[in-house]
């Protein structure tokens, strides 16, 4: 058959405008300027923006926010809900069809690494989760998951934190299913061949001016009611094991809530691991590519001129 046969022609990919960075790096002030100048919807990419009733301590867009730009995937399940990265790829797929069939642009926006890569790049062929072999090691410290990894997957283990419990047992799941590491299924099927063209902006921002934009943000949030919304989650009858009621601001707030600790040292806690997080992302997007690292908002005109001419 010849190869120019309309059966070899593909179709074009559709164009991504994707904006990643540390937390408190500027990324969703960014994408609203830049969606009201080129007509763009913002795709949220942040793990925990996607749950209901935890806006505060996820820095969620307000209600102006969402009024001046339609954003999608904010409020899409429950906290008691695991949300995946497979989740995330099929729900964020749908929201740029729809935004690209309406003749829009889709702007995809957040922190979590693995989503971006699920979403432009497809994601690892491992086995399905077993429930049981996964409460085998929900009891064991991240001290002894991350030992016990380290002789099976010495490459993964090598990239998780000793806190990173989620991803410490699904890599010993993983291998206790399959007597494989997780890492080899990587490197067999994993992220090849993009489903998208994107261009990817990485908001640069010096690590100490981070680290106080972080604590300034820590401190508006309390000031804001996080300590009430975690009041209202725990009410509503949202277990503190859950994986979102999991997540940094809302654990350490309902601890303090418990009597485990006072709220200022909660606060305290949540500046620190929210430190280390942004370091976390910092690592993981370095180690992307094709990221064009800008500095926002003193290079705004050079960021729209690329996107300008990105959608042309």
């Amino acid at each position: 058959m010849d190869s120019c046969s309309p059966s070899n022609i593909q179709p074009p990919k559709t164009k991504l405008l994707v904006i990643v960075g540390p937390t408190a790096s500027g990324k969703s002030e960014l994408a609203l300027r830049l969606a009201e100048e080129i007509d763009g919807e913002i795709v949220n990419a942040d793990s925990m923006q996607v749950y209901r009733g935890m806006d505060i301590g996820t820095a969620k867009p307000s209600a102006e926010e969402r009024a001046r730009v339609p954003h999608h995937l904010l409020d899409i399940v429950s906290p008691d809900r695991n949300f995946s990265a497979s989740d995330f790829r099929l729900a964020a797929a749908a929201a740029i069809a729809d935004i690209a069939g309406r003749g829009k642009k889709a702007i995809v926006v957040g922190g979590t690494g693995l989503y971006i890569r699920a979403l432009l790049e497809g994601l690892v062929d491992s086995p399905n989760g077993d429930p049981e072999l996964r409460r085998q090691f929900q009891d064991l410290p991240g001290e002894e998951l991350l030992r016990r990894l380290s002789e099976l997957d010495p490459e993964t283990a090598s990239r998780l934190h000793v806190n990173d419990r989620v991803r410490l047992i699904r890599a010993l799941e993983v291998y206790s299913q399959t007597g494989r590491p997780i890492s080899s299924f990587r490197s067999e099927h994993a992220f090849s061949g993009s489903y998208y063209q994107a261009l990817k902006i990485g908001m640069k921002v010096e690590r100490q001016e981070l680290y106080r934009r972080i604590e300034h943000r820590v401190d508006r949030m309390v000031e804001s009611g996080l300590v009430e919304e975690v009041e209202r989650l725990l009410a509503k009858g949202y277990d503190r094991e859950a994986k979102a009621m999991r997540s940094i601001g809302y654990k350490e707030i309902a601890a303090s809530l418990a009597g485990e600790m006072t709220l200022p040292e909660a606060v305290s806690l949540i500046k620190r691991d929210t430190r280390r997080y942004a370091k976390r992302q910092m690592t993981w997007f370095g180690k992307e590519n094709e990221i064009y690292w800008l500095e926002y908002p003193e290079t705004f005109v050079t960021i729209l001129g690329h996107v300008i001419e990105f959608f042309a």
